[in-house]
């Protein structure tokens, strides 16, 4: 899976992958088609078209779905791409949570779980519980009854930097994991399955473009606001990953020289300014000068603070709330301006926990990017809130599998 494939020429085998691969991709853009329709837009003549159709209904993976007239000639038979040719297991680790999904071949969810993690730091623990999920959600995906039986890919999205050639966690402090080979920890108890260990906000970035609230959008930067923050670029439908693959740590900008310490080890990184714990900490500090509803809401406890709860006080005229949302808010503005006049996408979504309250921050952010970005990046962009929220990583990793299906339907084994 991870081995680099050798180089190759323009041999007949490639061509025809080629071709498998724009006609899957035509499929899926365009559902239901019929041969001729494909024919033209593909420029393939019609026999290849219909050769290569009857090879992929063959395998599976598209079906025939009725006929179609137009009042002139035979009716054309109509094309899509079969949801049951197969299931797609996805998963997360993040710092104080697993989550894990199951979806069929056409992105519908058949099942997904949640649990917490706080307090738990073995990650041989936190792994073993991973696969246990795992192995429920392909036996929930399973369904002979439907001829949904093949368990096409999986993937797992991590809060840290991957590298992507062996699937090895490098480093992720805000879970203190460091040089974990989790690829290797996964294939044995799914040696035959294509394994994609990533990013957590790659997976974001490519889910919200592949699926969601991306999609029609070229240039896309992902911004995950959670425990840390994670980010991603996504351009013309693949991640950015820069030379050595870890492109996108913007979490880890620093935005305050002298501002609080990261769990990198750096002083001022941008996480440590629009995370919920910056939140939660504008909170405290203020509420030392002034009452607050807050208080009240969590019975003095501010361990107990979640971002519903300052939402839910801040919709209901609190100030304090109102205030470190707005901080929160400028803090998110500054740095994605400077993330604008760097990079010029079309499209910034914001996602990760912090995305629950973007009725409070996107106006602020907004205000802050066209008081500081460059005009000409600040207008080319939209701004808005990501589709999934937190199952942006989970939607990821099933467009990671589909993606690679979709590139390469001939190699994929039902």
């Amino acid at each position: 899976m991870y081995q680099r494939l050798p180089d190759r020429t323009g041999d007949q085998a490639l061509v025809r992958e080629i071709n498998l691969s724009l006609i899957m991709n035509r499929l899926w853009e365009h559902s239901p088609i019929s041969r001729a329709a494909l024919a033209e837009m593909t420029g393939l003549n019609k026999s290849t078209v219909s050769s290569l159709i009857n090879e992929l209904i063959e395998h599976g993976f598209v079906r025939e779905v009725g006929l179609l007239s137009n009042g002139i000639g035979r009716p054309s038979r109509q094309l899509e791409l079969n949801p049951e040719a197969g299931f797609i297991v996805s998963a997360e680790v993040s710092v104080d949570s697993i989550a894990v999904l199951c979806a069929n071949f056409a992105a519908d969810v058949i099942w997904q779980h949640r649990e917490s993690t706080y307090g738990e730091t073995d990650r041989r623990v936190i792994l073993g519980r991973v696969v246990d999920l795992m192995q429920d959600a392909a036996a929930r995906g399973r369904d002979p009854a439907v001829g949904r039986t093949a368990m096409l890919g999986l993937a797992l999205g991590l809060p840290g930097m991957v590298e992507q050639t062996t699937g090895t966690l490098l480093f992720a402090p805000n879970l203190g994991w460091e040089d974990v080979p989790v690829c290797d920890l996964l294939t044995p108890d799914f040696p035959d399955v294509p394994v994609f260990v990533d990013n957590e906000a790659n997976l974001a970035a490519l889910g919200e473009s592949f699926f969601g609230a991306a999609q029609g959008y070229h240039e896309i930067l992902y911004v995950s606001a959670g425990v840390g923050v994670g980010g991603a670029m996504v351009s013309g439908g693949q991640i950015f990953r820069g030379t050595t693959g870890f492109a996108g740590e913007f979490g880890h900008m620093t935005i305050d020289p002298n501002g609080p310490v990261c769990g990198c080890g750096n002083r001022g990184c941008w996480e440590t300014l629009v995370s919920p714990a910056a939140l939660f900490r504008h909170i405290r500090d203020a509420a030392a000068q002034q009452s607050t509803r807050l208080e009240q809401m969590t019975g003095g406890d501010w361990d107990a603070l979640t971002v519903p709860l300052v939402v839910e006080a801040a919709d209901a005229g609190d100030p304090v709330a109102l205030d470190a949302l707005a901080q929160v808010g400028r803090d998110l503005g500054i740095g994605i301006a400077s993330l604008l006049n760097a990079l010029n996408p079309d499209l910034v979504l914001l996602g990760g926990t912090l995305s629950q309250a973007h009725a409070h921050l996107l106006p602020v952010i907004r205000a802050e990017v066209e008081r500081r970005a460059l005009r000409w990046a600040a207008h080319a962009a939209a701004i808005e809130r990501g589709q999934y929220g937190r199952n942006a990583c989970l939607m990821g990793g099933v467009a990671r599998v589909y993606q690679t299906i979709l590139a390469q339907p001939g190699t994929v084994s039902r």
